[in-house]
């Protein structure tokens, strides 16, 4: 399971977001965090489409929380800074050259699936607050 800065970005946005009475921009949040504003302002546009944050326009505008930290999930935060959900193992990256020529068939396939529901279950049971 690859989880790239996109999902650093947003656990480390949300933080700094959680601490805020008032939104903040993403110029602001990049700033403070010395990250790139622009792959920071996809990241929180990803997590505004997720309703975990809200996208106030205006003078006074920015990013702001719309959920407690303790009912945003980490599964939540991750799907929405990747853009998909996280993954133990990507057979379909390889299925072309895969020896057992179909995804799914091999002899570790099951183990994989028994350790991908149990990392996607831990993951939704996490919570932003448990780490935070």
């Amino acid at each position: 399971m690859l989880l790239t800065r996109a999902s650093e970005y947003a656990l480390l946005s949300l933080d700094v977001l959680r601490k805020s009475d008032v939104p903040l921009g993403a110029e602001q949040l990049a700033t403070k965090l010395s990250i790139p504003k622009s792959f920071l302002a996809k990241i929180l546009q990803s997590l505004a489409k997720k309703g975990i944050l809200e996208s106030r326009k205006g003078a006074h505008g920015g990013f702001i929380l719309v959920k407690a930290i303790d009912e945003i999930s980490i599964n939540e935060i991750i799907f929405a800074a990747e853009g998909k959900k996280p993954a133990v193992f990507d057979c379909t990256s390889y299925a072309e050259s895969c020896p057992n020529g179909a995804i799914g068939t091999c002899a570790i396939s099951p183990f994989l699936a028994n350790f991908q529901t149990k990392i996607d279950n831990f993951l939704d049971g996490l919570m932003l607050s448990d780490i935070l």
